[in-house]
């Protein structure tokens, strides 16, 4: 078969589509499948639609190479190969990057008369044609698969599709023009200001610490028993909807150093029972990450999973490697896993059958997350906990109670019209799911909870637990400055209750971290020791305050043992008050992620996976 170098016939169009039956005939013909398989293959086909070329790819019944050399004599057109002259450049800025991406299309030079142009779909070619004439004129059809089409985009403008990943988000929405130095005289006066009280003044200095932590503290706490009330409302599960044709779902993957866990990642998502070929995983891997793009190489990927590579940026970070493998999925529907996630095999399913029963203004699904390594160690039991009062109280109820919600980073399912008109994620901000979730909000859709559940591993060493927490507070604290930036309009856009929630969620949660060590200063009076606010305050104030105190950490408690409850993992209820000790940890992760906003902002602090991976 002829590549692109031999071709110099002059320029004619492509015969008529040949089609599904031209190409079920060659490979008949070819004994490349068997009539068995291919009378289901067919049969799926009429069923559910698409091409039969990728429907035969994602079953694996051909090779990529078998397939296209059919195509190839099919369509009686020469194919794209390695050795193939260079394209030119400017060819694909006069069609566009994106374009090319999102069409699998690729203009290579000019020849006789006309422009190259490869395609991975033949199929469609003509449907692309009078648009690629416009722009060209004559144009020559030539076959090259997917990953060839898009490797070679790659290498002629990969900086620049790198730049638009960075910059999706239009900039009054992203966090990338917060200038940490800026910051830095405020904060170091403020500080200041405080050390001066706190010598000249420090009783009444600690009093209104301990009222501002008191405040924050309680706000954040009836937030969290308002969403318990909600939570335990259980509202009437949606009708089973008939789906007459199941959509494409495409699923992101987004893997940084993940050697280790990326052969039992594949194994995990080979577990999802959704249909092969309306499946399109991408896993998506830094440029210069060698060792986990060799790892999935020799995991022997089925047709239906890719790798997408993210070529080098400013900044290095999830949402930006998002942003640009979201140009390579084929998909309605756009998920997002993490590396170490195995999720339940039905999950696609209820996803479709959920975006399909509920109106456009349903924009994002998010699953439930819990651990499957939770009795590791104490700190994976109180993780654990923790995790079960986010997913399974906190989150259901602030949806119940119609409030914004921040996502959870993963098991997140979009529909892709609504995703691309939000722009995508914030590629600066390192808690890309919170930004993104208050961006649902302020446009006017609607995120839903879905009974279903994705594993992963819990963190169960101290320092690599304060490195996961830190990038998220300060992904909470970034979120809630940009928001802000004019908050008459944030206001406006969400509305007194979806404000208020806003407030508490972000503002609150973190105050409370904050200033939690105030509030710790209590323990001393039950050991018979002074507190600085006794001189100051009569014996009654100091009782208000200490029932204040108390009923958080009862709260905190209770909220804990519901939650427990809530999940098959059968831990000791007596485990939860021993989060007192956890607790601290979260603060040292909060001041460290004060810190990182004055010197690091847009740092991501990565967290290693696999070391205490439990299943296979």
């Amino acid at each position: 078969m002829p590549t692109i170098s031999a071709v110099s016939a002059p320029l004619r169009s492509a015969p008529a589509p040949r089609g599904t039956e031209g190409l079920a005939q060659a490979l008949l013909r070819e004994g490349l499948v068997s009539p068995h398989d291919m009378v289901a293959a067919l049969r799926l086909h009429r069923a559910r639609g698409g091409r039969l070329a990728d429907l035969v790819l994602a079953r694996g019944l051909v090779s990529e190479a078998q397939l296209f050399r059919l195509l190839a004599e099919i369509w009686e057109v020469a194919l794209f190969a390695d050795h193939s002259p260079a394209i030119d450049p400017r060819l694909i800025d006069a069609f566009g990057a994106v374009e090319c991406l999102a069409l699998h299309l690729l203009p290579c030079r000019l020849i006789g008369g006309g422009t190259l142009v490869a395609t991975a779909h033949p199929e469609d070619f003509h449907r692309h044609r009078p648009k690629l004439e416009a722009v060209f004129g004559p144009v020559l059809m030539v076959l090259a698969p997917r990953g060839v089409i898009e490797a070679a985009l790659l290498t002629a403008r990969g900086a620049k599709l790198a730049l638009l990943a960075e910059t999706r988000v239009a900039e009054p929405d992203s966090c990338r023009s917060y200038r940490a130095e800026v910051l830095r005289l405020p904060v170091a006066a403020f500080g200041l200001a405080i050390w001066v009280a706190a010598v000249l003044w420090p009783a009444w200095a600690m009093l209104i610490a301990v009222i501002l932590a008191l405040v924050a503290g309680m706000a954040f706490t009836g937030l969290k028993l308002s969403a318990l009330l909600g939570a335990l409302r259980h509202p009437p599960p949606p009708p089973a909807p008939i789906i007459a044709r199941l959509p494409i779902v495409s699923v992101m993957v987004a893997l940084y150093r993940e050697s280790n866990i990326a052969p039992r990642l594949v194994k995990r998502l080979g577990r999802l029972d959704y249909p092969q070929e309306l499946l399109d995983v991408l896993l998506v891997v830094e440029a210069e990450d060698h060792q986990t793009r060799a790892a999935l190489e020799r995991a022997d990927l089925p047709g239906w999973m890719r790798i997408v590579v993210v070529p080098d940026g400013s900044v290095k970070t999830k949402p930006r490697a998002l942003n640009f493998a979201l140009d390579h999925c084929r998909g309605s529907i756009i998920g997002v896993y993490d590396a170490e996630d195995a999720p339940e095999p039905d999950q696609i399913h209820k996803v479709v059958q959920r975006f399909h029963a509920r109106g456009p203004d349903l924009a994002c699904l998010q699953g439930r997350l819990d651990f499957y390594n939770p009795r590791i160690n104490w700190l994976s039991r109180c993780f654990t906990i923790e995790y079960a009062t986010w997913f399974r109280l906190l989150l259901p109820g602030i949806e119940r109670l119609g409030l914004a919600v921040p996502l959870g980073g993963t098991t997140l399912f979009f529909r892709r019209a609504a995703l691309e008109s939000l722009g995508r994620w914030d590629a600066h901000n390192v808690t890309e799911d919170a930004d993104l979730g208050m961006r649902i909000a302020r446009r006017g859709y609607r995120t839903e909870l879905i009974d279903t559940t994705t594993f992963e591993e819990a963190t169960c060493r101290p320092k690599a637990w304060v490195k996961q927490r830190s990038r998220w507070i300060k992904g909470f604290m970034m979120t809630w400055i940009t928001h802000m930036r004019d908050p008459r309009l944030l206001w406006r856009e969400l509305g007194p209750r979806k404000f208020l929630g806003f407030q508490l969620l972000l503002a609150g949660s973190v105050l409370h971290t904050l200033l939690a060590p105030i509030l710790w200063t209590f323990w001393a009076l039950p050991l018979g020791l002074p507190h600085p606010v006794q001189s100051i305050l009569p014996e009654a104030g100091i009782w208000v305050l200490i029932v204040c105190f108390f009923a958080i950490e009862i709260g905190l408690i209770a909220f804990g043992i519901v939650g427990m409850r809530r999940t098959g993992h059968k831990l000791s209820p007596l485990w939860v008050p021993t989060m007192i000790l956890y607790y601290p940890l979260a603060t040292v992760a909060a001041y460290k992620a004060a810190w990182e906003m004055l010197v690091h902002p847009f740092y991501w602090d990565k967290t290693s996976h696999g070391e205490f991976d439990q299943m296979g």
